[in-house]
């Protein structure tokens, strides 16, 4: 963190509250961090009255500090950066409303926090603005909600076991989706649809796109599984289907093998799934998953700004299993949970502890382009434990 952060006004500020996941943000820290006289944050967005609206019905204090910004005026975003330490901005798609607020977090040398799951945009901005956030002191964390921040950390945690009992990382890890109870969020479904908008309008980027290293400049590991397609899995005893998140989220775990200097190794193998149960139903089931992805970026997807209610919200769950495999087969399994649908609730419970752990646990994290697992590993998963509803445990 640089020296001139350390007088600014504000510790987080929230940009994007009142939009539906940026509201949930603000909330979850004005709940959470009621007493907490240290964190000083601030809401952001393009309405003096829908922002005081917004902390009325949150429940927000008087006083919380409110910043009328809009990602068309590139001098309210300037002047809303200079006043704090980090940004945590749920205004997406990213590849529509994002640039110019990077860039400013870049030039001002201030954290940066979204929840990017549009890997043709983050690899846009990586190689646009590395060599700036390095020189200005600015860490720049993307996905940091359900994409892609128990996916990573699930790898890093089964990959800290594997050391222990094989007595180094495994090159092959599979992520799997046991459970998951919640709704896609509005705005990935439309970071989705953006992302296939700039692809059909630019050939090129297909490339990117369908590259397992977009996120690993200047590096390619080994050819990694497709995953387009139902398979028995004979390990686990279960059919499995594609998973529509697995494009972003194997990026991002190949990015951050790289970013902690290639732990996992330099032949890492990594792939996502859903697991669909045993036998005829389970091969079924995954032909069901697979009809249901295709709808989810279609007409009847949820709008941004759209999303489920608190019932649904706090009813919502996932499951994830964790598989590191040595080469003489013998395996290790972890699991990862979260206690709230993975869109919305979960979601903003990480990004706001991811914020939180880099200025209170890992403030010596150099400055550049990070994904949120890399930078702050073991530190993040004890936070997530302790405040945002995640477990992490190793399986026999």
């Amino acid at each position: 963190m640089s020296s001139k952060n350390s007088s600014k006004q504000f510790d987080i500020v929230v940009y994007g509250a009142t939009g539906f996941t940026g509201q949930l943000v603000a909330e979850y820290l004005a709940a959470h961090y009621k007493g907490d006289r240290d964190l000083k944050w601030a809401m952001a967005g393009r309405s003096l009255d829908k922002l005081k609206s917004v902390r009325d019905a949150i429940g927000a204090p008087a006083e919380t500090p409110l910043i009328v910004a809009d990602a068309s005026d590139a001098a309210s975003l300037k002047a809303m950066v200079d006043q704090t330490r980090s940004v945590i901005t749920t205004v997406g798609p990213y590849q529509w409303y994002g640039e110019d607020l990077l860039a400013a977090c870049v030039a001002g040398g201030v954290d940066y926090f979204d929840l990017c799951g549009e890997p043709v945009w983050m690899r846009q901005m990586i190689d646009k603005y590395e060599a700036a956030a390095k020189a200005s002191g600015a860490r720049i964390v993307f996905s940091c909600g359900f994409d892609s921040v128990p996916f990573e950390l699930g790898a890093f945690f089964v990959q800290e076991e594997a050391k222990r009992v094989f007595g180094a990382a495994a090159a092959r890890v599979k992520g799997r989706v046991r459970d998951m109870r919640g709704t896609l969020s509005g705005g990935t479904a439309a970071s989705a649809k953006a992302t296939f908008d700039a692809v059909a309008k630019d050939i090129s980027l297909v490339a990117i796109l369908n590259d397992a290293f977009a996120l690993t400049p200047g590096f390619t590991g080994p050819k990694q599984p497709r995953g387009n397609r139902a398979a028995y899995e004979e390990d686990l005893g279960s059919w499995a289907a594609p998973f529509m998140m697995a494009l972003i989220n194997t990026r991002n775990v190949h990015r951050s093998n790289m970013l902690m200097g290639f732990p996992y190794g330099k032949e890492f193998v990594y792939d996502e799934m859903v697991l669909t149960g045993p036998g005829e139903k389970g091969e079924a089931n995954a032909k069901k998953v697979m009809a249901v992805n295709s709808e989810k970026t279609g007409p009847n997807a949820p709008k941004p700004g759209e999303g489920p209610s608190k019932e649904e919200r706090e009813n919502g769950r996932y499951d994830l299993l964790y598989v590191a495999i040595a080469p003489d087969g013998r395996q290790v399994r972890a699991g990862v949970t979260g206690d709230r649908d993975p869109g919305y609730g979960s979601t903003s419970k990480m990004i706001s502890e991811c914020a939180i752990c880099m200025l209170r646990d890992t403030k010596d994290v150099a400055a550049g382009f990070w994904t949120p697992g890399a930078a702050m590993q073991n530190s993040l998963i004890k936070r997530l434990q302790d405040h945002a509803g995640l477990t992490f445990r190793v399986e026999s």
